[in-house]
């Protein structure tokens, strides 16, 4: 099932880069800027991640906390926030239940190839868990500016 704007998010639960317990009930009482992306440490998903972290005051200033979530390992989520200095957390989800709950895994094409991976998307929700805005045609080169336009920042 996929997700869309109006629904509240799936329930959801896994660890962050620290090996900490992040799940759908923790977001509750403020808003949330979830981006999905395939893998770390890769163009585009560099690209958009530093993006958002070179933008990261104004999303604060405005209320919202930033989560990445990818099928990468807490492991790997470490060393990519340590190499480019994030200021947010990014989510493991190797079985790829979030993605699942979400809707956002399933087959598409890459390099001309069908093949199964992440639809890069950002869900943008209120303090209720709610989805206000959903961005599924991300630009990586300029997405916080993309992002904050969507929510007249």
């Amino acid at each position: 099932m996929k997700i869309k704007i109006g629904d509240i998010i799936p329930p959801f639960e896994s660890t962050n880069e620290n090996g900490e317990l992040v799940n759908s009930e923790s977001l509750k009482g403020t808003k949330t800027i979830l981006f999905f992306y395939p893998k770390d440490d890769t163009p585009g998903c560099t690209k958009e991640a530093c993006s958002l972290r070179d933008n990261y005051t104004k999303f604060r200033q405005n209320g919202y906390h930033i989560l990445g979530i990818s099928p990468d390992n807490e492991k790997k989520h470490k060393k990519f926030i340590e190499k480019f200095e994030f200021p947010f957390s990014l989510i493991a989800d190797p079985d790829k239940k979030i993605l699942d709950a979400f809707g956002l895994y399933g087959p598409k094409k890459f390099m001309g190839k069908d093949v199964m991976g992440v639809y890069r998307t950002t869900v943008v929700t209120d303090e209720n868990n709610k989805i206000t805005h959903i961005i599924d045609k991300v630009r990586t080169d300029d997405h916080a500016d993309q992002l904050a336009e969507v929510l007249g920042l």
